[in-house]
């Protein structure tokens, strides 16, 4: 190809990608506003010289302030202590949490049963998800009973910031020592940007040893120090060589935790038929496990767009989805796999017992 050929080449392109990107401009915008994270996939989002204006910082304000303003529309949500403790510290914690016969017939039902299961990868550990839509959970009286819990169902949503349907898994967290690349999620780190809310209801004692859960209290508020140090992440988040970081899940080193203005994180090594609900936008991490073993537990995950002002009109609540979420989601995994012929991150893995040894 000749060096006119060439040049014009590269003019093309050029040119087609900035066409491209005014076509696309509108649907970034769309994206923005409706809660997308990531300063990598949306050039808005990780603008450089919008984030020096405080832009990143206003998403995160805003968001701040409807989460407030759906919380209201939820007080009864939670008894007055409840309320308090979750607004002082991010999490709500319940040990026995179930009665005594509910949570045996939950060890019977998963003693004796396989599962339709798809595992994701991460490192040496290796997370299980098994779905819990009404076709399995009519077999599951001791489960089904602990997904509908009341108080679980209405916490969720009260930290969550959202009267809607939380998603539901029957969930085991796998680890080989053996293995040597790093598992991402045992970093400090931030889900998103905006209220969120996870739960692990453990089905199995965890200890210090099996890597537990590990939350920053109060960290799902933010201090002067939080705020300056975001806004630095904000203007460079585009560039990290954190994939995670750069996606909008910060990382953050215990240093930096320290520095924010926070005081320890705390380890939830607790007993079995504990409940831990958290809001996810504050600190969290998996800790490092030191021996060979699994937790088990049910977990529930709860994220909607950070900015409307109601805080029901939940789509995945209306009747024939509800419930089913888990179910739609493997489903979505699976066609979006054949559409781009790249392999899921979460890969079905046949029928398997909870703790059964991991797959992948």
């Amino acid at each position: 190809m000749s060096v006119t050929a060439q040049v014009l080449a590269i003019f093309a392109r050029r040119v087609g990608a900035g066409v491209l990107r005014i076509f696309k401009s509108p649907i970034w915008a769309l994206d923005a506003l409706m809660g997308q994270k990531s300063f990598k996939k949306n050039p808005i989002i990780g603008s450089r010289w919008l984030n020096e204006r405080g832009f990143y910082l206003k998403r995160v304000a805003w968001a701040e302030k409807m989460a407030d303003l759906r919380r209201r529309q939820m007080v009864h949500f939670l008894p007055d202590e409840d309320k308090a403790f979750f607004h002082r510290n991010g999490y709500v914690v319940k040990e026995n949490f179930l009665s005594k016969d509910v949570f045996a017939q939950i060890q019977d039902e998963i003693a004796t049963k396989s599962f339709a299961a798809s595992e994701m990868r991460q490192g040496k550990t290796v997370t299980r998800f098994i779905g819990l839509p009404p076709s399995v959970l009519k077999d599951l009286p001791g489960l089904s009973r602990a997904v509908h819990d009341p108080f679980l169902q209405n916490a969720m949503r009260y930290v969550g910031s959202y009267n809607a349907d939380p998603i539901m898994f029957l969930h085991a967290v796998l680890w080989d020592l053996d293995k040597k690349k790093k598992d991402p999620q045992t970093d400090f780190h931030i889900d998103t940007f905006h209220a969120t809310s996870k739960a692990w209801l453990f089905l199995r004692d965890v200890d210090v040893a099996d890597g537990p859960f590990h939350y920053v209290p109060g960290s799902h508020r933010y201090t002067p120090e939080r705020t300056a140090w975001e806004f630095e992440q904000s203007l460079n988040a585009v560039q990290h060589p954190d994939g995670m970081h750069a996606a909008g899940s910060f990382r953050a080193s215990e240093d930096d935790i320290l520095k924010l203005g926070y005081g320890e994180p705390i380890s939830f090594d607790v007993p079995a038929n504990s409940l831990v609900i958290a809001d996810t936008h504050g600190f969290h991490r998996r800790g490092i496990a030191t021996r060979p073993g699994v937790r088990i537990g049910l977990f529930a995950d709860l994220r909607r767009s950070p900015y409307f002002p109601w805080s029901g009109l939940d789509l995945r609540s209306l009747p024939g989805v509800k419930g089913r979420q888990s179910e739609i989601y493997t489903g979505y995994l699976n066609f979006r796999s054949k559409l781009t012929g790249k392999p899921s991150h979460h890969r079905e893995v046949g029928r398997v017992k909870v703790d059964a040894p991991p797959v992948l």
